[in-house]
């Protein structure tokens, strides 16, 4: 795998696996993002705000494609937070279980210590026990649950916060 900057041309193949989790409980969007929105989402996402991809160069059907896109997100939007960032990972549906995502993680933790962050906050739905998991490999702790706090498929979903506070991650 190749972990890169995305770039606006990723756009289609980032939606294409954003929407695809659209249709599980483990995004709270309820509607597939358009090519124009991706590309808006992936303006937003640069200098400190990074968006990075995951490129499989050995893939038989088409080298270089996207397997998976992590990101960081401002936290909140009030001052004192601004040394706090939000994480989000996706991997497409056959790349998973091979390590995508947490390759995506450490380097978006790496991203996010080098451009000065001093926390990452995962907000994850209660019940995605591989992005738990993921999270809590890469060093994230439980911090907390906010119980029913979305509403998707007709059910009440909760958010799993986890936090990493970057500290001990240098910019090598």
């Amino acid at each position: 795998m190749e972990l890169r900057l995305a770039h606006l041309a990723d756009a289609s193949a980032i939606a294409e696996i954003y929407n695809a989790a659209v249709a599980t409980p483990f995004t709270f969007d309820l509607r597939p993002r358009e090519q124009a929105e991706q590309e808006a989402w992936l303006r937003e996402r640069s200098g400190a705000y990074a968006a990075i991809v995951a490129t499989d160069p050995e893939d038989r059907d088409d080298p270089g494609a996207v397997v998976g896109f992590a990101s960081l997100s401002p936290y909140r939007d009030r001052p004192a937070y601004s040394t706090t960032v939000e994480d989000s990972v996706y991997v497409r549906d056959d790349q998973r279980g091979r390590g995508v995502g947490r390759l995506l993680l450490d380097e978006l933790l790496r991203v996010a210590a080098g451009h000065g962050f001093h926390s990452v906050i995962a907000r994850i739905v209660g019940g995605n026990d591989a992005s738990i998991a993921l999270h809590r490999a890469a060093g994230f702790e439980l911090v907390g649950t906010e119980r029913e706090v979305g509403r998707k498929f007709r059910r009440w979903l909760d958010v799993v916060e986890m936090q990493r506070l970057l500290t001990d991650i240098t910019d090598d």
